[in-house]
């Protein structure tokens, strides 16, 4: 008989209530209450009630139309900004107020591929395009001659072991 989902605007009290007047005490009637008037009282709540769900989506969709030309007319604005700052390159005066003027960054519209209503991105890392081309070489970290061995030190000992092969008579 009754919507009993969460958006129902009859609380559970009330609608134990009419369901009693509505069964037990049907025929029952008392001055100017009986199940009837308590019907029409809940039928006109449910009403307003459809009509303040129905006034909140307007509303929304209000707001959202209202976004929508803010952030049209604040692109726009920029653009006019850009031009005029432009022009009023030799006229100082002008040039300072609209040096003045600092308009917020417009929110970047990014265009879904599977056809639903494009949302605000904000620019970051993430949604940067990635660099092409091959990566850097890594770079040794540690120095060359870790070992605490100088270049010259390095060169004798290579000398020294050299020496010996060299020295060997040739074999026939």
């Amino acid at each position: 008989m009754f919507d009993t989902t969460e958006n129902d605007p009859i609380s559970p009290a009330m609608r134990a209530l009419l369901e009693v007047f509505s069964t037990d005490l049907s025929e029952v009637k008392f001055p100017d209450v009986d199940a009837e008037v308590l019907d029409e009282a809940a039928a006109r709540v449910k009403a307003q009630a459809e009509a303040v769900a129905q006034a909140q989506a307007a509303l929304e969709a209000a707001r959202q139309a209202l976004g929508e030309s803010q952030e049209a007319l604040l692109q726009k604005g920029q653009r006019a900004l850009a031009y005029a700052r432009v022009f009023a390159e030799e006229d100082v005066a002008l040039s300072t107020k609209l040096e003045a003027i600092s308009l917020p960054r417009a929110a970047r519209k990014l265009a879904r591929p599977d056809g639903v209503a494009p949302e605000v991105v904000a620019q970051n890392d993430e949604s940067a395009p990635k660099r092409r081309g091959r990566p850097p070489k890594s770079r040794p970290s540690a120095p060359l001659f870790a070992d605490g061995s100088s270049p010259e030190a390095l060169a004798a000992a290579t000398e020294s072991a050299e020496a010996p092969v060299a020295a060997r008579p040739a074999a026939a």
